[in-house]
C-alpha cells in the first residue's frame, strides 16, 4: 500500500478506511518499505532493517570510534536513523506541534470571494481623476457576511466593510479617512488619493483552491492551525507520537524521595530528559534509575526495546564501563561506543537493540548533567525528530555575536560552553560564558540562556572575537 497521500482533504475516504482497518501503523513492514522507496528525499538514508551500522559507518573516510568529531556521529545517526510509520487522525485542536502524515491541498480560495482590505468605500477604479476631485454617491452599505447586491452605476459607490464581498461591478476600495465631506448620501474623494485596484483583495489571493497548503512533514505551529481552519478542515491525519523510554544507571542514584546515603546524589537527568522529550511531542516512558546489575540491567533494555521507538540512557552505557555492557549490547542488537570530540559529552553508545520481534534506537548518553543535555541537543534530537516524520529536521539557526572576554579553547573537539547573551551599553549583543564550565555543573545551564558553540577546528577566543551562539529556546 502507497501512502505518500496527496490527496484533497476532501476526498480522503481511502485514508479513513486506512485508519480504520489499522493498515497504518508501525507494524507494517510493507508498508513501512513503501513509504521509505517513495520518498525521493529518503534515497540517499540507509533502510536500518536491512542495514547495519557497520554499513554505514563504512562511507566514511578515517572512522575511528576513539575520536569521532561532531559532524561524523551526526551524519552516522542521520543515516541510520529511519522514520516511524504510524498515522492517526486527531482533531484541529490536538494537532499543535504535531507532524502531519500526509500532504494537504486547499478544497477552497482563500479567500473565497474578492473582499474589501479596509473599512471605506467601494467604487469603479475609472471614476478616479489625478487632476481633481470626484464626488460620488453613496447607495448602499457592505457588511461582512452580508453582501451588497445592487447594481453600482459609474458616479456610485456603497460604503464597505473590511472583510465584505467587493459589489460586482466595483474594483477599488478608498479608505474611509481619505475622503472628505462624508455622509450617508455622499463622499468626495481627493485627486490621486488612490489608484485603480487599491485595498481589493482578491479572491483566491491567499491560497487557490487545488494547490498545496501544507506539506507532509510540517510541525504544525499556531498559524499552521489558523490555515487548516480557514480551509474548513477539523481533523487531520499526523504522524503518532515517538514513544520514547529513558532511565538513568548507576548504584549512586537515588530519586527523589529517597534518603541521600553518604556518596550518593540525586538523580537530575531524568527530569531534564523528561523536559527535553516532552518539549519535542514526545510520549515518555520513565523507568527510573536502573542499578548497575547485568541481569536489571538487560531486562530494562528489553523492557524499553518493546515499549518504545527510542531509548535514552543516561550514565554506565554510553562508555561500555564494563565488559558486560558490550557485550549484552552484541547480544540485543547493533551498537557502536563511542568517544566523540566533544565537549561536555565525549562518551556515547548509538544504534538499534532487539527483543521479542522489536526494535528501538539505541542512544547512550553520558552520565554527567550537562553532558546529557548537551548531546541530547546536538546529537540526539536532530534524530528524534526524523524519527517523528519531521520533513525539516535542521539544526537551530547560529547568531554570530562578539565575546566579551576570552575563552580557553583547543583545536580538536566542538566545544559547547553555556553563556549569557546580553545588549551592551551600546545596544550590541554580546555573550559571556556562565563561569565554571564543568559537565557536573547544571547550574550553569539553568542560569544560560544560550549555548556558545566553539567549532572543531577553532583555537582559543579572545575578547571581542566573534562567536557562534544557539538559543536554548531554539532548542525546544
Amino acid at each position: 500500500m502507497n501512502l505518500r497521500y496527496s490527496h484533497l482533504l476532501r476526498d480522503m475516504s481511502d485514508l479513513d478506511d486506512a485508519l480504520d482497518n489499522g493498515e497504518l501503523n508501525d507494524t507494517n513492514n510493507e508498508t513501512s518499505n513503501a513509504m521509505a522507496n517513495n520518498n525521493p528525499s529518503d534515497d540517499s538514508a540507509m533502510n536500518a532493517s536491512r542495514n547495519t551500522l557497520a554499513n554505514v559507518i563504512s562511507c566514511l573516510s578515517d572512522y575511528d570510534p576513539d575520536a569521532l568529531p561532531v559532524a561524523d556521529a551526526q551524519a552516522i545517526i542521520r543515516q541510520f536513523i529511519q522514520p516511524i510509520n504510524a498515522v492517526e487522525k486527531i482533531a484541529l485542536r490536538s494537532a499543535l506541534d504535531r507532524v502531519l502524515a500526509v500532504d494537504i491541498v486547499s478544497p477552497i480560495n482563500v479567500p473565497s470571494h474578492d473582499n474589501s482590505a479596509m473599512d471605506g468605500y467601494a467604487l469603479h477604479g475609472s471614476d478616479l481623476s489625478k487632476e481633481q476631485d470626484v464626488k460620488l454617491k453613496v447607495i448602499g452599505t457592505a457588511y461582512a457576511g452580508r453582501a451588497y447586491d445592487g447594481a453600482v452605476n459609474k458616479g456610485e459607490c456603497v460604503r464597505i466593510m473590511t472583510g465584505a464581498v467587493m459589489p460586482a461591478q466595483c474594483d477599488t476600495v478608498i479608505p474611509q479617512e481619505f475622503v472628505r465631506d462624508a455622509s450617508d448620501t455622499g463622499m468626495t474623494i481627493p485627486a490621486g488619493a488612490v489608484k485603480t485596484g487599491d485595498n481589493r483583495r482578491l479572491k483566491g489571493e491567499d491560497l487557490k483552491a487545488g494547490t498545496a497548503a501544507l506539506q507532509k512533514g510540517k510541525i504544525l505551529r499556531p498559524a499552521d492551525l489558523g490555515l487548516l481552519a480557514s480551509l474548513g478542515i477539523g481533523e487531520i491525519p499526523v504522524q503518532r507520537r515517538l514513544r520514547v523510554a529513558f532511565f538513568s544507571t548507576g548504584d549512586e542514584l537515588r530519586s527523589i524521595g529517597e534518603t541521600l546515603d553518604e556518596g550518593c546524589v540525586y538523580d537530575s537527568n531524568r527530569y531534564t530528559l523528561y523536559g527535553m522529550l516532552t518539549r519535542l511531542g514526545c510520549d515518555v516512558v520513565d523507568m527510573g534509575v536502573i542499578k548497575d546489575d547485568p541481569d536489571v540491567l538487560e531486562a530494562a533494555f528489553r523492557t524499553a526495546c518493546e515499549n518504545a521507538d527510542a531509548i535514552i540512557t543516561s550514565g554506565g552505557v554510553s562508555v561500555g564501563e564494563a565488559d558486560y555492557t558490550k557485550q549484552m549490547m552484541a547480544q540485543l542488537g547493533d551498537v557502536g561506543f563511542w568517544k566523540i570530540g566533544m565537549r561536555p559529552g565525549r562518551p556515547m553508545a548509538f544504534g538499534k537493540i532487539a527483543s521479542n520481534g522489536k526494535e528501538a534506537y539505541l542512544f547512550g548518553l553520558p552520565g554527567n548533567p550537562v553532558a546529557v543535555m548537551v548531546t541530547f541537543y546536538f546529537l540526539a534530537r536532530q534524530a528524534l525528530l526524523h524519527m517523528m516524520g519531521a520533513s525539516t529536521v535542521e539544526a537551530p539557526p547560529l547568531m554570530r555575536v562578539v565575546s566579551q572576554a576570552a575563552i580557553r579553547k583547543r583545536p580538536g573537539r566542538t566545544e559547547y560552553q553555556r553563556g549569557i547573551l546580553s545588549r551592551n551599553s551600546d545596544g550590541i549583543q554580546e555573550v559571556r560564558i556562565t563561569g565554571s564550565q564543568g559537565s557536573g555543573v547544571l547550574r550553569s545551564m539553568s542560569e544560560a540562556n544560550c549555548m556558545v558553540v566553539l567549532e572543531h577546528d577553532r583555537a582559543e577566543i579572545k575578547a571581542g572575537d566573534l562567536v557562534d551562539v544557539i538559543l536554548f529556546d531554539g532548542l525546544t
